[in-house]
C-alpha cells in the first residue's frame, strides 16, 4: 500500500498512495491551508461555521473531491472559486455523502469541468453544522470539575476530527491553518494553534497554526478556563477550582523537560509549550497538540505519573508531531520514538535508575498484554495491516506500539554502539524529514546510510539486522533493553514478592515487615501490586495478611496505587474491603474511563457483576455519557 511519490528532491519521505483509515482521494491534492470559522452553541450543543480548503490540485483531469466525513456533520453547502480565474462570485457545487466505515463517510464533492488544473489554487468552502460526533465532547456543567459552566473539547486521535470538520484525515497530509471561533460571553477558547488573539467585544478568538499540522492534531476546547504562566514559553491552564494544584504539582518543570529535551534532539520548534487540564470525561490520559497539550486531570494525584505523561507529550514535539507516521498502520513511528525520547529525557533528569523502574512497570504491562492476547496475535506486529472499514485505527493504542516500538528503537541505539552517537542521529533524522510524514522504511533507510559500518558488518559477517522480524513478526520483542541499572529500586519489589509468593499469611507478614512501602516510590508499589496481581488468586491467609499490612496506607496514596490494589480485592473475591471498592468509584476525580474500566472488567469477569450494577447505579449520572453506555453494554448487554 505504500511506494515512492513524488516529493521535494531527494531524501524525502514516500507518499503513501492508500491510507485504509481514510476514504478521501488525497494523493490528488496538496492542501496549502485550510481556515474554519465557527460558532459555538452550549444550549443546542452544536458547533456551526464553515472551512475553507486552499487546495492545488497536483495531476490533470481529477472531477471529484473526496474528503473525509462522519455521519454526525450535516453539511448545508458547498462552493467553489478559483481566484486566478477572475471569477468574482463562487460556483455552488453538487455533492453526496456515502458510507466508508462504522468510523466515518466519504463526502463527494463534483468539481466544475477544467476546474482541478495541476499547479493552480482552488478554494473550496464548506458550511456545515456538527453535534456530538467522536471528536466533540459536550459536558454539561456537573460533569466538569468546576461544576459552574458547561466546557466542551476535541479529540481527534486517530480518526475522530473528520466529525470535527471535512478534511484530509490521514497523517500524510499536513498543512497549516487558521481558526475564527465565535462563544458566549464567560467562555475562553484554547486551540493546538502557534498563535491567538481575543476580540472581547465581539467575543472573537483567531488562532493561527503556522506551522504545518496532520489533522489529527487540531483540537479545540471552550470554557471556565483560566491560566498561570509556569515558564517563558509554557503556561498551565484549568478550570479556577484545579488551577493552583496544577501550577504547584509542575512548579518550573515544564521548562526544565523542555531544556534537556533540545540538548538531546535539538530545538523545540513550536514555541509555546502550553498544558490544559481537563475534567476525567477526557477519554485518555493525555494528547500531544502541538503548542497546547491535552491531559487529564485525574493524573495530578500522582507526581511520578504526572510526570511521565507531560514529559511523554513534550516528547511528541519532535516524534509525532514535527515527524509523523504516514499511516496508522505504523503508529509506533511516532509513539515508539516518543517513548525512547521519554526515556532519554528522564534518564538525563531523573537518572538512570528511576527510567529503568518506569520501564520495568511498562514491560511487565506489555507481557501480560502478551500472555493475555497470544503470541500469534497480529495487533502485536509493529507494522500492523488492516482492510478498509475492519479496524478502527483509534483501536491500535495498544502497548506494541508504545512499548516493543521503544524495544525496536533501543535495539537501533545499541547496534549504533553510543547512546549519544544514537542521540545525534535523532536529531539528524529529525532535521532531515522535519513537518513530513514517513513511513518505516525511511527511518531504517536514514540508520543505515548515517551507520554504514552496520550494513556492511552484517553482510560479511552473514548476519541479519532483523528488521523484517521487528515490523512484520507477532510476539514479544526479540530485544529488551538492560534494565539493571535500576537495581536498587527494583530489588526490594522483586525481593517483597518473593515474600508473599513462597510464605503463608502470617510467615509472610513478620518476613515483610522489614520493607518499608512507606519510603517506597510510587513506581515501585505500583510494580510490586502488578506482580501481586499476576499472582492472584491468592489464598484467603495470605490475601487477609495483605489486608492488614498494606490496605490504610494504600487509602492514603495515588488513585495509580489505589485502582491496582482494589483490583486485587476484585480478583481475590474480598469482600471485607468491597466498601473501599465503592468509595473509589463514587469520588467525583476517579470518573476517568482510566479508573473506572479496569474495576469493572474484574467485577465483571468475576463472581461480583452484582456489585458492579450497584456501583454503576450509584454513580451513573457523574459519567460522561460516552463511558455511560460503554458500561450499560458491558452490564445489561444493551445500550438501554
Amino acid at each position: 500500500s505504500t511506494g515512492p511519490g513524488p516529493g521535494p528532491g531527494p531524501g524525502s519521505p514516500r507518499c503513501p498512495l492508500v491510507d485504509v483509515a481514510s476514504a478521501s482521494n488525497f494523493c490528488n491534492f496538496r492542501l496549502r491551508h485550510f481556515h474554519l470559522d465557527l460558532r459555538l452553541n452550549f444550549a443546542t450543543k452544536e458547533m456551526s461555521g464553515w472551512l475553507v480548503l486552499d487546495l492545488v490540485p497536483v495531476q490533470p483531469g481529477v472531477q471529484t473531491l473526496v474528503l473525509d466525513s462522519h455521519p454526525s456533520l450535516l453539511i448545508h453547502s458547498i462552493d467553489c472559486k478559483v481566484p486566478e480565474s477572475g471569477q468574482e462570485e463562487p460556483s455552488s457545487l453538487t455533492y453526496r455523502v456515502d458510507p466508508f466505515t462504522d468510523y466515518g463517510s466519504s463526502l463527494n464533492i463534483s468539481l466544475p469541468a477544467g476546474t482541478a488544473k495541476p499547479g493552480r489554487l482552488v478554494q473550496i468552502t464548506v458550511r456545515y453544522t456538527t453535534t456530538d460526533g467522536p471528536a466533540i465532547w459536550w459536558l454539561d456543567s456537573e460533569l466538569t470539575c468546576g461544576q459552574t459552566r458547561p466546557l466542551v473539547f476535541t479529540q481527534g486521535h486517530s480518526v475522530c476530527n473528520r466529525s470535527f470538520f471535512p478534511c484530509f484525515d490521514t497523517p500524510a497530509v499536513k498543512s497549516t491553518y487558521t481558526a475564527t471561533v465565535r462563544v458566549p460571553d464567560g467562555v475562553t477558547v484554547l486551540m493546538s494553534a502557534s498563535r491567538s488573539s481575543y476580540s472581547r467585544q465581539e467575543r472573537l478568538f483567531q488562532f493561527s497554526m503556522e506551522f504545518p499540522v496532520p489533522s489529527y492534531l487540531v483540537a479545540l476546547v471552550a470554557g471556565d478556563l483560566q491560566h498561570v504562566d509556569v515558564g517563558p514559553r509554557s503556561r498551565v491552564w484549568a478550570e479556577p477550582c484545579l488551577l493552583s494544584c496544577a501550577v504547584k504539582k509542575l512548579g518550573g518543570s515544564v521548562e526544565r523537560w523542555l531544556g534537556v529535551a533540545e540538548q538531546l534532539f535539538g530545538l523545540y520548534m513550536w514555541g509555546r509549550c502550553d498544558i490544559v487540564f481537563l475534567p476525567p470525561s477526557f477519554p485518555i490520559v493525555a494528547m500531544e497538540n502541538p503548542c497546547l497539550t491535552f491531559i487529564i486531570a485525574s493524573i495530578l494525584e500522582s507526581s511520578e505519573f504526572l510526570l511521565i505523561d507531560v514529559i511523554h507529550e513534550i516528547a511528541h514535539g519532535w516524534f509525532g508531531n514535527a515527524v509523523t507516521n504516514a499511516t496508522w498502520e505504523e503508529m509506533w513511528l511516532s509513539e515508539g520514538l516518543a517513548t525512547y525520547a521519554q526515556r532519554r529525557i528522564t534518564t538525563e533528569a531523573y537518572g538512570e535508575a528511576f527510567t529503568c523502574l518506569e520501564t520495568a512497570v511498562r514491560l511487565d504491562a506489555l507481557h501480560r498484554q502478551l500472555r493475555l492476547l497470544g503470541d500469534n496475535n497480529p495487533v502485536s506486529k509493529l507494522q500492523v495491516k488492516f482492510e478498509p472499514g475492519r479496524v478502527n485505527p483509534s483501536c491500535l493504542m495498544n502497548l506494541f506500539t508504545y512499548e516493543k516500538g521503544f524495544c525496536f528503537v533501543s535495539y537501533l541505539s545499541q547496534l549504533s554502539g553510543d547512546v549519544r552517537r544514537f542521540d545525534c542521529f535523532l536529531r539528524d533524522y529529525i532535521s532531515e524529514f522535519k513537518f513530513q510524514s514517513v513511513v518505516a522504511q525511511d527511518l531504517i533507510d536514514f540508520f543505515l546510510n548515517y551507520f554504514p559500518d552496520l550494513k556492511d558488518v552484517a553482510q560479511r559477517e552473514g548476519e541479519s539486522l532483523e528488521f523484517e522480524r521487528w515490523l512484520c513478526g507477532c510476539g514479544p520483542p526479540p530485544y529488551e533493553p538492560d534494565l539493571s541499572a535500576g537495581a536498587a529500586l527494583t530489588r526490594p519489589v522483586e525481593d517483597l514478592c518473593e515474600v508473599w509468593r513462597n510464605g503463608g499469611g502470617a510467615e509472610a507478614a513478620a518476613a515483610a515487615s522489614r520493607f518499608d512501602l512507606s519510603a517506597w516510590s510510587t513506581f515501585q508499589i505500583v510494580l510490586f501490586l502488578d506482580r501481586m496481581l499476576d499472582l492472584s488468586p491468592l489464598p484467603l491467609d495470605v490475601m487477609s495478611a495483605l489486608s492488614r499490612c498494606y490496605s490504610s496506607l494504600f487509602d492514603g496514596l495515588n488513585a495509580e496505587v489505589q485502582i491496582r490494589w482494589l483490583q486485587m480485592v476484585v480478583r481475590n473475591t474480598f469482600y471485607p474491603e468491597l466498601p473501599r471498592v465503592r468509595a473509589f468509584q463514587a469520588r467525583k476525580s476517579h470518573t476517568s474511563r482510566m479508573y473506572t474500566m479496569p474495576l469493572y472488567d474484574d467485577l465483571v469477569a468475576g463472581v461480583m457483576k452484582c456489585v458492579a450494577v450497584e456501583v454503576f447505579n450509584h454513580t451513573y449520572r457523574r459519567l460522561h455519557p460516552n463511558l455511560r453506555r460503554t458500561l450499560q453494554q458491558m452490564l445489561f448487554q444493551s445500550g438501554a
